[in-house]
């Protein structure tokens, strides 16, 4: 972005300290702004009275604190609702709430656009524009936040983009969600298609997030098929970081698998994933494909589903079938963007 003035929103507190010392202020000054920030949701400087007259005078003419704008939501019966959010350059991404009676969800993106070009993702059709900054990820949440009468308890990093293609500003997003917002870590997941040199250096951080993995073949010549990015990742180096990962930080790993009719769904496959998978520490989520205008590809029967998903358990793979959310208001990623920009 062309703004070099410090954005607030996705600085933390040691850091929030330093800009106050190095405008005249006591440390403390910084911990009331990160208070501000995390716990109050303030939309502008003007919104944390207890800061000086002078000092936040200083603050809006030295440093930024621009918030996400809604530009579009729509909301459907089972309380889903997907938001179209416009950055400050004007670009948009995507983030979606999803209301459970244990707990509330959100969604968010991590990149404007996709560089991975998965067969079966809107995203992917428009390309990667850019990353977002750490500060814009957390404002997702924020925004998402002040939409919800429920207090947001988990973030899954799946929305617009590939989160491990923006290593640095991810984690510094889950950090401040974590240390500043107040989500668990347990309660974050993030997403990746599967970038194995990144996941080796997301196992050494040792965070006790929720790996989950695009995984929806079993095989290199069906998953590059699906998955051009999976050209240069190999599926058993892939697996072998995906266990190296479960081994140091014992948490168990989820992989993602789209069932595509025809594709990917056959039982034969299913054998096979099934023994690519044997003694690690990980589920399978089997998720419905989620059809999208304009791409032939068609969702596998439940007959289908249910012959792939008994295989997994035969082999003693725990599976998991995800809750269809949010059919009616194009939940699928980049699918509402693709139809506002339309």
């Amino acid at each position: 972005m062309v703004e070099s003035r410090p954005h607030l929103l996705g600085m933390t507190t040691p850091e929030l300290e330093e800009l106050a010392v190095s405008m005249g202020q006591p440390k403390f000054r910084g911990r009331q702004i990160a208070a501000r920030l995390y716990k109050q949701n303030a939309s502008s400087v003007s919104d944390m009275p207890e800061l000086p007259a002078s000092f936040r005078e200083r603050l809006e003419s030295e440093a930024v604190l621009h918030r996400i704008h809604i530009a579009a939501a729509a909301k459907s019966a089972d309380g889903t609702t997907k938001f179209l959010l416009e950055l400050e350059d004007g670009m948009a991404i995507e983030a979606v709430i999803l209301p459970y009676e244990e707990r509330v969800s959100v969604c968010v993106s991590t990149q404007v656009g996709c560089a991975a070009g998965c067969i079966f993702c809107a995203t992917a059709i428009g390309g990667l524009a850019r990353n977002l900054m750490a500060g814009e990820i957390v404002d997702e949440v924020l925004t998402l936040q002040r939409e919800s009468p429920r207090r947001i308890t988990h973030v899954v990093y799946m929305g617009m983009g590939e989160p491990l293609l923006n290593y640095d500003e991810v984690l510094k997003s889950i950090r401040i969600l974590n240390e500043e917002v107040g989500i668990a870590m347990r309660h974050i997941t993030v997403s990746t298609v599967g970038i194995t040199p990144r996941i080796e250096k997301l196992a050494a951080e040792k965070l006790q997030i929720t790996l989950a993995i695009s995984l929806h073949a079993p095989n290199d010549a069906l998953r590059r098929q699906i998955m051009p990015i999976a050209e240069r990742y190999p599926v058993q180096e892939l697996i072998r970081a995906c266990r190296s990962y479960a081994d140091s930080t014992h948490r168990r790993i989820t992989f993602e698998y789209l069932l595509i009719r025809g594709l990917n769904d056959s039982v034969s496959l299913a054998h096979e994933l099934a023994e690519l998978l044997r003694g690690c520490l990980c589920n399978v989520n089997l998720i419905p494909y989620n059809a999208i205008e304009g791409l032939a590809l068609n969702r596998s029967s439940r007959a289908r589903v249910q012959a792939f998903r008994s295989v997994l358990e035969e082999a003693g793979i725990t599976v998991t079938q995800r809750v269809e959310r949010g059919h009616a208001v194009s939940a699928a990623c980049g699918q509402l963007r693709r139809r506002h920009r339309e």
